[in-house]
């Protein structure tokens, strides 16, 4: 039974938004329309969007999303990419993390220029914040 764009939101724990710009970026198949012009959705775009916002989860960008819905849509084929694919991706996170770490140290490092509340014209933290050569 076809239903609407409201209620794909709805089951898919999406925006209306997000399926509408899915659509237009090819993720997602045209729906087919109603005689009033409605979009009607059915069960594979149920289950599609359900992919692509799980991928999204994983913090997977738009182009990987995309590879990755090309080999799902070609079941056939080795899976060999899909595995290269989701290796890279791993690399990218393992890489954010480290910049995650350097951050966290870094805010570690200027919180401690400010041990106790003061008026904020003596507080080291922004005055560390305003000096361009301190790197904290």
């Amino acid at each position: 039974m076809p239903i609407k764009i409201g209620e794909l939101a709805k089951r898919t724990e999406s925006t209306v938004e997000t399926i509408r710009y899915y659509e237009k970026e090819g993720l997602l198949p045209e729906p087919s329309r109603s005689e009033g012009n409605y979009r009607l959705y059915g069960e594979k775009h149920i289950e599609r969007l359900r992919f692509i916002r799980h991928c999204r989860t994983l913090d997977m960008a738009l182009g990987e999303v995309r590879t990755l819905l090309r080999f799902r849509d070609a079941p056939d084929e080795d899976c060999g990419d899909v595995n290269i694919l989701l290796d890279e991706h791993i690399r990218a996170v393992e890489i954010r993390v480290e910049e995650l770490m350097q951050l966290k140290q870094h805010l570690m490092t200027l919180r401690q220029k400010c041990e106790s509340t003061a008026p904020t014209s003596s507080c080291g933290i922004l005055r560390a914040l305003s000096d361009r050569s301190c790197h904290a």
